[in-house]
């Protein structure tokens, strides 16, 4: 895999600031379409596909292998069974949850990707089998959020969301809810902050000879999900400039040591085009910024 870096000047995103970007590519067939971003221990990335692949890769800067391979929790031909929309991970257990998007489950791996148990409660089993779970975030008290990309009706402008109260595989009965995007746009990850809030990326489509995604940075407290409610949060970025511009779909945070800022890690999927590019964002935010 070549991992080339470009230029990060002059961008103002909001809130946040880029401080790294980089174009992935690799001649591996496996390569690429890439929808969920986990960080994992010892400065690594795992990665996981819309073709049930994996990557595995060290954060930029650090040393570490290069691993793409087919995901260990199925091994279906069919995309529809192998769609990885989602992943979340405990850092105690070093547990792994996947979220399929074409058969709307939950499956839960050991840390070695082994061991897998998967759920398909009755609340996501009827969400359009194109739309979730798209994004997913285990909460440090053990609970799990998880949200749809899609409605009943394509344009509404919140959309379907569960809050299990624990392990979904052993806790099958959420809560329900909708969680309310910034006009145009659908979520498509999520993932817990240092503060217990979450952030939430968001991504538009915008049609054309050749599409055109922009993508918002949203933060939003648990604490102010209720039953059959709509949970809403607040934009602090926004990714639009033509130099950056992709079809982001992962998410995850680094907490950084000398500052109490944190990296935001972006990674896009290209979608098998060759209009479309894998590319890695390191963005840097302070969370004190947007507290509440």
């Amino acid at each position: 895999m070549s991992v080339t870096p470009l230029a990060t000047e002059g961008f103002d995103l909001g809130e946040v600031e880029l401080v790294g970007a980089w174009h992935l590519e690799s001649p591996n067939s496996q390569f690429g379409s890439y929808s969920a971003l986990l960080a994992l221990p010892e400065c690594q990335f795992l990665s996981a596909s819309d073709t049930g692949r994996l990557l595995r890769f060290p954060v930029p800067g650090c040393d570490g292998e290069i691993v793409i391979e087919r995901f260990a929790g199925r091994t279906a031909l069919k995309k529809k069974l192998i769609d990885i929309e989602s992943l979340t991970r405990d850092p105690g257990s070093g547990r792994i949850w996947v979220g399929y998007e074409g058969t709307n489950t939950i499956e839960r791996l050991e840390s070695d990707l082994t061991g897998a148990e998967s759920v398909r409660p009755d609340e996501l089993r009827a969400w359009p089998s194109n739309s979730g779970p798209e994004s997913m975030a285990r909460l440090s008290d053990g609970r799990f959020i998880v949200i749809a990309e899609g409605s009943a009706d394509y344009w509404d402008g919140d959309f379907p969301a569960l809050l299990f109260k624990g392990d979904p595989i052993e806790n099958p009965d959420p809560m329900v809810f909708r969680f309310a995007a910034p006009e145009g746009y659908r979520p498509v990850d999520a993932v817990e902050l240092p503060d217990g809030r979450v952030l939430v990326l968001v991504r538009d489509f915008v049609f054309g000879v050749l599409p055109t995604f922009n993508v918002k940075l949203v933060v939003a407290d648990p604490a102010e999900i209720e039953a059959d409610g709509v949970w809403r949060g607040e934009e602090i970025a926004v990714i639009s400039a033509p130099e950056l511009e992709d079809n982001y779909e992962g998410i995850a945070i680094l907490p950084r040591t000398d500052n109490g800022a944190l990296d935001i890690w972006l990674i896009s999927d290209d979608n098998g085009t060759s209009f479309q590019r894998t590319m890695l964002l390191k963005l840097t935010w302070d969370p004190a910024s947007s507290a509440q």
